[in-house]
């Protein structure tokens, strides 16, 4: 038999990332900080408090030049940890294009799917590059 200790580690960071988001613009802001500037796909994920306040921000996944592998149990694993109210997530494109491909469609709409299943709402999902898409804004969420 084994037995299993999890536990949430903190990392602080340099910059304002603990602030309240209070519209996709706030936390593309924060994104493009974040990961704008990567030269690979980054997957993140926001994790907010009721009050809408990141509590923290995770990278799910690195990928190559145009792909990133996401699946709703890494997404949600650290949502679950640190008690999540609703998460924000978002990826960068390196070429600076934002248009969704249909695969961040795709993706989006699994996540969206899981979250309601766990009662963490996905309040955005959002995609960096020379400007910021939102999946919200656009009514795809």
């Amino acid at each position: 038999m084994n037995i299993y200790h999890v536990k949430l580690v903190k990392e602080e960071l340099n910059g304002d990332y603990y602030r309240k988001v209070s519209s996709p613009s706030d936390a593309g802001k924060i994104l493009k900080e974040y990961i704008g500037y990567a030269d690979r796909e980054h997957f993140v994920v926001l994790c907010l408090n009721t009050k809408n306040k990141i509590t923290g921000i995770h990278t799910v996944s690195i990928g190559s030049l145009n792909s990133s592998l996401v699946h709703p149990r890494e997404v949600f694993k650290v949502a679950l940890l640190s008690n999540s109210a609703s998460i924000i997530v978002g990826h960068n494109h390196p070429s600076g294009d934002t248009t969704p491909s249909q695969e961040d469609r795709e993706v989006t709409q699994r996540l969206k799917k899981a979250g309601k299943l766990l009662g963490i709402e996905i309040l955005d999902h959002l995609i960096i590059g020379d400007g910021t898409y939102s999946f919200a804004t656009n009514g795809e969420l």
